[in-house]
């Protein structure tokens, strides 16, 4: 199976002219499309509804989604979420999906920081809140993960879960692109691959601790370094082969 990922498509800023080429492009090229967050630029129902039309370009492919903050804005992720579901988009937040014996598992995720370096639930209780937001996250990620009877799990995600796929962006502006909280449970479940965005000036590729593969597919840093073909394409085999990524 062909996966094509990508992120950040913050339509309409990213044109439905554009849109529909990209999804087209993607159509041609896998048989399964991931939208890794920040579908909508200020998650208004309208730009919803501009993106829903624009996946028909998709041909009928399976398409499974996360939201990411950008979707979160207006206070309407929900409306958001209906709008693409009504056009055939799996959206994940916790649940799992199989997709031609391939199992899927999506959440947003939240920020915080890596390593000996994330912020941790100390002193005053809006700070708390803040990390317990990635805790529930990450278990919420964990738990979706546990009940995939699969042998292959794709991980969609809008945050990053490792630093590396975050270095290029400022640093004083890493802590709030992921957590490594997310990490935790990658390496404990048996993971093919992760994809991600939210990070436009980061890197494109990194892995776990435990060498799981994990892409930044984030539109704007595709662009600058995949100009021709701006999004992932990943080959997943089912029966005793190695998975594969061909840019």
């Amino acid at each position: 199976m062909r996966i094509a990922a990508v992120a950040d498509l913050h339509c309409p800023r990213t044109r439905d002219t554009e849109l529909h080429g990209l999804l087209a492009e993607m159509a041609e090229a896998a048989d399964v499309l991931l939208l890794c967050g920040d579908l909508t630029d200020y998650g208004r129902p309208d730009e919803a509804r501009i993106l829903a039309k624009e996946i028909g370009a998709a041909r009928g492919l399976p398409v499974l989604a996360v939201l990411g903050n950008h979707d979160y804005e207006c206070g309407h992720p929900d409306e958001v979420e209906r709008i693409l579901s009504d056009v055939g988009v799996t959206v994940l937040n916790g649940t799992p999906a199989e997709v031609r014996g391939i199992g899927f598992v999506g959440v947003k995720g939240f920020a915080g920081g890596y390593d000996d370096r994330a912020l941790q639930p100390w002193g005053e209780e809006v700070m708390k809140r803040f990390v317990h937001e990635a805790v529930d996250e990450a278990l919420k990620l964990e738990s979706a993960l546990a009940k995939v009877q699969t042998r292959q799990r794709v991980v969609l995600l809008h945050y990053a879960p490792v630093a590396a796929t975050v270095q290029g962006e400022p640093p004083e502006i890493i802590p709030f692109l992921g957590s490594s909280r997310l990490e935790e449970p990658l390496n404990r479940y048996p993971v093919t691959a992760v994809f991600h965005g939210h990070a436009h000036h980061g890197s494109p590729a990194g892995k776990t601790k435990t060498g799981v593969p994990v892409f930044n597919v984030a539109l704007p840093l595709m662009r600058q370094h995949f100009p021709d073909m701006p999004f992932r394409v990943f080959e997943v085999h089912t029966e005793h082969e190695h998975s594969t990524s061909t840019i």
